[in-house]
């Protein structure tokens, strides 16, 4: 048995909370590019429309010059350019977008001190129950997003992704609270740094397809929308690449994920025979782990050679993150079995 500190487990308790302050202020930072940068896009588009009225009095002698404001308008438009489909970043300076990164940066790093003076406080990996899973989980989940960042311009998927950080750590310090302590004896084993270190960056990946598939399914439906002549409503869409974009990288990532969730189910089964003597026990968590598994390996499969593209391959890609929530909620608290470490 290690010796606990608990002291130092209750600054890990604080810095987590500094932690999902910070993420909030970033959530908030992220929500108000997205309204800034929408307006802006707006103005400028009312601004093109004045221009072309404008230069069609020209041209019927109603009115003269108008020159000058359309090449406004053009530099305008230039200037609120945003991400392309290559996802690639352009030449405008968003401070509001710059300024959510950097509060996600910092909020990351508090999480990592948490995370870590979690895990020196109990002298093991800080991922031996529900709390310990869910945040390191959600740091994960951010560290991914931010060097992400570093290649393409996803800012658009702030609101999302810190969004659902914010909600695994309010649901691991309101509804997982666990003290720091020892593990049960069945966790005790170098296959909890393997099997769970792995698990939870597939997590992670998996979490950021999810956010992708929501927002293509969104655009998927307002383009639809614009294409029948409808209004559009939910013009901060104006922001995100096309739906084809979002599926083609949701894609790419959710084959890595599932990659290592083939790992996890298979590191997994050795564990199992090395502490309790069989491989496959049919336990409800080897059950829902090796559901999630056929589910993704179903939307790799359908997308690559049945042609099941745009909106059906995206909800596929939600119906499995949606189990992977299950089996970490549902079945570990209502579900009894080896696997009750809740």
């Amino acid at each position: 048995m290690q010796n606990i500190d608990e002291t130092l487990g209750q600054y890990s308790e604080l810095f987590m909370l500094l932690a999902a302050l910070a993420y909030t202020a970033a959530f908030v930072a992220f929500t108000w590019d997205l309204v800034k940068s929408s307006r802006r896009i707006r103005a400028v588009e009312a601004g093109l429309a004045e221009s072309e009225q404008e230069r069609e009095l020209v041209a019927a002698g109603v009115v003269a010059g108008g020159r000058g404001r359309a090449e406004n308008a053009s530099s305008g438009n230039a200037a609120a350019a945003t991400a392309d489909d290559a996802m690639d970043y352009q030449g405008e300076r968003r401070v509001v977008g710059r300024i959510a990164v950097a509060l996600t940066a910092v909020a990351a790093v508090v999480h990592g001190v948490a995370v870590v003076s979690r895990g020196v406080a109990a002298g093991r990996v800080p991922w031996g129950n529900m709390y310990e899973f869910c945040t390191t989980g959600a740091l994960v989940v951010a560290v991914v997003f931010l060097l992400v960042l570093t290649r393409k311009d996803l800012r658009f998927l702030g609101t999302f992704v810190i969004g659902l950080v914010v909600v695994m750590l309010c649901a691991a310090t309101i509804g997982f609270p666990t003290p720091v302590g020892n593990l049960v004896p069945a966790l005790q084993s170098y296959w909890l740094i393997i099997h769970v270190s792995v698990a939870v960056t597939a997590s992670a990946l998996f979490t950021l397809t999810f956010a992708m598939s929501v927002l293509q399914l969104i655009q998927a439906d307002r383009m639809s929308r614009l294409l029948a002549g409808k209004q559009d409503k939910t013009p901060f869409m104006r922001l995100v690449p096309s739906a084809l974009s979002l599926e083609n990288l949701s894609y790419r990532i959710n084959a890595i994920a599932f990659v290592m969730w083939t790992f996890t189910l298979m590191a997994g089964a050795i564990w199992a025979e090395q502490a309790w003597g069989r491989y496959w026990g049919w336990d409800t968590k080897e059950v829902w782990t090796f559901v999630i598994w056929v589910v993704f390996a179903g939307y790799l499969h359908a997308r690559a050679t049945r042609g099941w593209t745009g909106t059906r391959a995206a909800w596929l890609s939600i119906t499995g993150y949606l189990c992977i929530v299950f089996n970490f909620t549902i079945v570990n608290v209502y579900f009894s079995g080896l696997h009750s470490y809740a």
